[in-house]
């Protein structure tokens, strides 16, 4: 059985400045998500996007936020426990046990839920069903790894366009096809890949995959019935995700829908148990990712006082040691 000071559950840019604050703090910290890379709701839809609310920086793109975040936590050396669910919740001594898929369990003095909008599932592809091998992706961490690839993205919100306008100067070939006619992505971002040697199809479906093991090509069937092959290496199937709590809504939190109910401590109805970020409600709740920074820090700091009640509730400015 592993131990830590702070579990923080979810590696979105709120859990990831958990886990700087903690470390700020002296407290060991591990972070748990589902998804096999840091960055939630960011890495998966939106990662060459343009943030403008975040405090200090006019602009950053979501995969350069994401990585100065990994690298403001990094002199803590916090456990990235990635790709992996947090499934159970129980208390032993007063201690709250995370049981985690695959049946390891991790002692925690405190835990920090930041979750943002839950578990994300990605939303199939129809015609992708017993379709084995990488060539079918939901997201891309390393658009370099699709250099001199030819690649159909489908979808036509924010993602499928994020994805488009990274891919063009990397891929063979780029090629978007969206079922509707309209797109629900930001009217600059088409208008960009619009402005690009990306193929865009409307009024279309990937009704067929072609290959054994790898993708060879994909047939594209336009309203009203007429057929396209093309040659395709990989499929970017960018529909979105659907978000839950998971096994979250079993653990006994007090939930206002698929929220979380916390106080101005952030803290649970459930003892040494903190949330932050989008999956928190209360009165007068914004969700922005600057909130989600703020909330990060009061969790950690009155989950430092539930762990040790003879610690401070503020620690100092962390401009005093240097």
């Amino acid at each position: 059985m592993r131990e830590v000071d702070v579990a923080v559950i979810g590696a979105g840019p709120t859990g990831l400045f958990a886990a700087y604050y903690a470390g700020f703090r002296g407290l060991s910290v591990a972070v748990v998500d589902a998804l096999p890379e840091p960055g939630g709701q960011i890495t998966a839809m939106y990662p060459e996007k343009l943030i403008h609310d975040v405090a200090g920086l006019p602009a950053v793109k979501g995969r350069d936020l994401v990585a100065n975040l990994v690298a403001q936590a990094a002199p803590f050396d916090p456990t990235y426990l990635l790709g992996t669910r947090a499934e159970k919740l129980s208390h032993v001594d007063g201690r709250p046990v995370l049981g985690l898929a695959g049946g390891e369990q991790l002692t925690c003095g405190a835990v920090i839920v930041t979750g943002g909008l839950g578990s994300f599932t990605p939303r199939p592809l129809p015609c992708a069903d017993g379709v084995a091998g990488s060539s079918i992706v939901y997201f891309v961490p390393q658009p370099a790894e699709l250099a001199d690839r030819d690649v159909l993205i489908v979808g036509g919100g924010d993602s499928a366009f994020d994805w488009a306008a990274t891919l063009v100067p990397i891929a063979r070939s780029v090629t978007l096809v969206h079922r509707r006619e309209k797109f629900r992505a930001h009217a600059a971002s088409v208008a960009r890949v619009l402005s690009m040697p990306v193929r865009v199809v409307v009024n279309a479906e990937v009704t067929r995959l072609h290959g054994e093991g790898e993708i060879t090509a994909a047939e594209i069937t336009v309203r009203g019935g007429e057929t396209e092959t093309l040659p395709v290496d990989t499929v970017v199937a960018a529909l979105g995700f659907t978000a839950d709590l998971g096994p979250l809504a079993e653990w006994g939190l007090r939930l206002d829908r698929r929220h979380i109910l916390v106080d101005s401590a952030m803290a649970t109805n459930l003892p040494r148990v903190f949330a932050a970020g989008d999956i928190t409600e209360y009165p007068g709740k914004v969700r922005l990712i600057a909130t989600g920074f703020g909330e990060a820090a009061t969790a950690v700091n009155n989950a430092a006082v539930a762990i040790d009640p003879s610690a401070h509730l503020f620690p100092g400015h962390s401009s005093d040691g240097t």
